[in-house]
Order: structure tokens, then sequence, then C-alpha cells
């Protein structure tokens, strides 16, 4: 094969390797540093953009402008992946690093509502479409980029830190957001602080942009392009190409659904599912992710290596089956390490609610619908982390216990006033909702927890680098391997914080969430073991 041997005509020297590697990672690093800076100040951001007094609405507005990002993903895998095909690897995904340092840095420059009113969530919708268009290329190029630099029997092991930069940049805005906090003021930090993560991407733009520029084409398309052998449409031929439609429903499905699907469970929700209905004091959140996350990174690796000895398919597998049996137990033994006095409060006193029109709409704010009483109240419920049970009844009543909870008045029109009085009157019965300092043994519990889930995703995510790049033709492996990928994470994995978050606010269940991501990895699983190829690895051979 012309691949094969443009390796052998010209390997490159461990040190080239490393410079492809790490300048390869830097745009991965940037992709999650946003995702979690993004994701980790959710709370912030609600309210510099978005005026509701609504909690869960705002986080929900969040999630839907955090989505609409990903959802430009797959047009930005469309363009790039083209121009990757035609002009090359290393001059697109030049580009897609720096409009996606433009648009990170973008969002701590923008005024907040109270300062331009509806122009404040317009501008960050905008800036998200520009850095979702910029993630279509960049995942591609990088992945592609190491794989064609490296030898067949090393490429799982060069390619998994591309995966190992994903927990890279998780630990990195971790470690950002700490330090902010250490040197601004709280009140400060809410005010004007939270723009500093954002703004310190174009630091992580320059870096990266300066080791880029020090690289060279991959060896493949050099010869590809000699030989003319790049293809003249390379979004029609990823299409028609023989074989190509049953791979890309495989890796849309059967690699990136599960890949998407547990790794933003694993990592953001469990972040969400502390900061938020544990009520986990923000500080220890951030430590317990920043320790589990810098281990975390070393299982990409390991898996990585695994699979140039015993192929691509294996690992996936096991990960997605162990997903199905884990997922569940694995929250629900986080959540009793967390905050063991709600889980006991519940047991004890289960909350019961009765009432007409029992029901929740998240968005009845923002589309000026009435929410009823109930719905207010089972909102305010699951916003605070209980769990309840309805049952029929003609009149609003709550009970712990078998005991009435009194409700006054003012928690049905005022809901800083329900949020308080309904929080004091399940502490009586032992519903703790203080920050929390879990022991150390409870400490060590979630970190073991989120290792776990680490786990599962260094299974299912280690080798695709190098799975997907080995699945396509070169000629159209840009835009081939691109465009299921961002379909996939834009989609299926873009939006479970919005899906997740409205199964929750819909049922009341703090673990409701979670069956989104299990029917994709169930549907995923069966894919996999149907469409991956077995054995050991391989390049792709013409059908």
């Amino acid at each position: 094969m012309a691949e094969a041997q443009a390796l052998a005509d010209r390997e490159p020297s461990e040190k080239e390797i490393r410079l492809v590697i790490g300048a390869s990672s830097a745009g991965t690093i940037f992709e999650w540093y946003d995702f979690f800076i993004y994701g980790t100040l959710a709370y912030i951001l609600k309210d510099a953009f978005y005026a509701t007094d609504n909690e869960t609405l705002g986080l929900l507005l969040v999630w839907s402008t955090f989505a609409v990002g990903f959802a430009f993903r797959p047009l930005g895998a469309i363009l790039f992946g083209f121009l990757g095909d035609r002009l090359g690897r290393k001059y697109t995904f030049l580009v897609t690093v720096t409009l996606m340092g433009i648009a990170t840095a973008g969002v701590g420059l923008i005024p907040t509502i109270d300062t331009i009113g509806v122009a404040a969530p317009i501008i960050v919708i905008l800036l998200r479409v520009i850095q979702g268009l910029a993630l279509g290329g960049e995942y591609g190029g990088a992945a592609i980029y190491v794989a064609e630099h490296a030898p067949p029997e090393k490429r799982g092991f060069y390619t998994s830190f591309i995966q190992a930069s994903v927990a890279g940049g998780f630990v990195l805005s971790i470690i950002v957001v700490l330090a902010c906090r250490a040197l601004i003021p709280a009140d400060a930090f809410a005010d004007w602080g939270w723009r500093v993560p954002f703004l310190l991407s174009i630091a992580l733009l320059a870096i990266s942009l300066w080791m880029r520029l020090k690289l060279s084409e991959s060896p493949v398309f050099q010869a590809m392009k000699a030989a003319g052998e790049t293809s003249g449409n390379p979004f029609v031929e990823s299409l028609t190409y023989p074989g190509n439609p049953k791979r890309l429903f495989v890796a849309l499905f059967g690699i990136t659904g599960i890949l998407t699907t547990i790794w933003y469970t694993g990592f953001f929700s469990a972040m969400s599912f502390l900061r938020g209905p544990m009520h986990v004091a923000d500080l220890t959140v951030e430590l317990v992710l920043l320790v589990s996350g810098l281990v975390v990174m070393s299982f990409y690796v390991v898996v990585g290596k695994w699979s140039d000895r015993i192929g691509r398919k294996q690992p996936i597998i096991i990960g997605a089956a162990l997903t199905l049996v884990l997922l569940f137990p694995l929250f629900w033994l986080m959540g009793s390490f967390a905050n063991p006095g709600l889980s006991a409060a519940a047991e004890r006193a289960p909350v019961v609610i009765t009432g007409p029109e029992c029901r929740t709409d998240p968005f009845a704010e923002l589309f000026q619908r009435d929410q009823t009483d109930c719905g207010k109240i089972l909102e305010t419920l699951t916003a605070s982390g209980v769990a309840y049970r309805l049952e029929p009844g003609d009149t609003l009543a709550i009970t712990a216990g078998g005991r009435p909870v009194a409700i006054a008045p003012v928690w049905l029109t005022d809901g800083v006033a329900r949020k308080k009085g309904l929080q004091e009157g399940l502490a009586a019965y032992g519903f703790d909702f203080s920050k929390q300092e879990p022991s150390l043994a409870g400490v060590i519990g979630i970190i073991g927890v989120l290792l776990g889930l680490g786990m599962l995703s260094a299974l299912t995510y280690g080798s695709v680098a190098a799975l997907l790049s080995e699945m396509f033709p070169p000629r159209i492996r840009y835009s081939s391997m691109s465009i299921p990928y961002h379909i996939g994470a834009g989609y299926l994995g873009g939006f479970l914080p919005l899906i997740a978050g409205v199964i929750v606010a819909r049922t009341g269940d703090i673990y409701a969430g979670l069956w989104y991501t299990w029917g994709v990895v169930a549907f995923g699983l069966a894919v996999a073991w149907w469409g991956l190829p077995g054995g050991p690895p391989r390049d792709f051979a013409d059908e």
C-alpha cells in the first residue's frame, strides 16, 4: 500500500514523533479545556448571560447554548474534512486551532446581559457556532496526523496520547479554576474573575500555533499528492466509496456513540452531580476531579498500547458491556460517599407529593407558560437533590416519612422563598442541604468511583484514533472519520447535558438522566459487536 510505503521511505525520528504527538495533542487539550471551563462555570454563566431566577431553567439555557456549538460540529467536519483531504492535514488543523482559540477567548470578553441585554446570549451562541465548526475539523486532523506518522505496530500507543489529552484538557481546566479561586476573592470571581480562564485561551493558542508551525506535512498525504491520488470530492466519495456507508454507520454508533456518552457522563455528569444535587463544596469537587483526572490520563495510554497487541475491537466491547452493568451502581455509590445524610434521610423519611397537575415543565418560564403549583414544588425538590414519590390527590400536600411538611403560600410565587422553606422544612426530618465536606473515607470513595468511570472511558476511547484511521482509505480519511465522529460527539454527546437535565427535571429522579447514556451505549454495543473488525490491528485494504 502507498501508506505503508510512505512510512517505510520516510520513518520519522523519535524527536519528530514527540513533536507530532505534542503539537497534535495541543488542540485536543484546547477542545476539552473549553468544555470543562464552560461546564465548571455554568452556574456563573447562567447569571451572566440569561435573565432568570429559575435555577433549573438557567442551567438548561446554558446547556442549550452549549449544545448549539456541538450541533455545528458535523458541518465543520464536512468543511475541514474536505480541506484536509484536498489541501493537507497540517494547514487545515492550523486553521481549526486558531478559530477555537479566538472563539474561546471571546466568551471572556462578552458584556453581561445586564449591560447589553439580549445581545449577550446571542453573541455567546455565535461564538459557540464558530467553535463548533472549528472542532469539527480538529480531532480528525490531529488523530490522522499522528496515525500517519506512526509505524503500524505502535499506532495505538502513539495515538492514545490524543485521547489522554482529553483528560489533560480537563485537568488543565481544574488547575486554572483552582488557581483563579485562590488568587481572586469569591465575590470578585463571580463578578469578573470567571472571565480569566476563558482569556487564558489566548496563551494556549499561541503555544499550539508555535508547535504546529514547526511540523511538516503527513508523509502519507505527501505520497498521495505526489502520486496524484488525492480525492476530487472527499465528501461525496466518503458516502459512495465501496463499503464506506457501513463503516460510517459503525463509526457513528458502534464507536463514537459509545465513547462520547460514556466520557461525558463519567466526567462532566459526575461533576454536575457532585456540585448540584449532592451539595459537595466546590473546592472539594475540583480537587477530587483533579486527582482522578491526573490518574485517568495514563489509562488511555495503557489501553491504546494494549490494543496494538489484541486489536481495537476487544477493549471497546469490554468497556461498553461493563458500562451497562456498572453505570447506575457507580453513581449510586458516589452519591452515598458524597452525601450519605441525604441518602439516609430519603430512605428513613421518604418524600411523597400529592396534588392536582403534578408535572414539571422546565421551560415554562422561557415560553411564558404557567407552571402548576405542584410543578413548582417538584422542580425545587429535584434541584435540591431530593427524591420523591407522586400519589394522586385533590389537594397539594407534602409529607416526609408520613408526616406533613407545611406549605407556605409565598412558596407558590417566590422561587427563592420556596427553596429556602422546603429545605428548612425537610431539614427537620434529617435532610442536609448544607455544603458537604465528605470524610477522608468518603473522598477516597468518590475518587475510586471516578477512576472506575475513567477506566470505562479509557476502554472505549483509548484506541479510537488508531481504529478510525485504519477503517478508512487514506484519500478520504479526514472526511470519513471526522463526519461520523462529530455527528456522534455533536449530537449524541453534546446534547447529553441538556437531555439528561430535562429527563431529571421531568422525572424528579436525579439518576434518571443516566438512562440516556445506557440506551446509547446498549445500541452502540450491538453495532460494535456486529460491525467492528476483530483480530490484530490492520491497515485499511481496498475492497
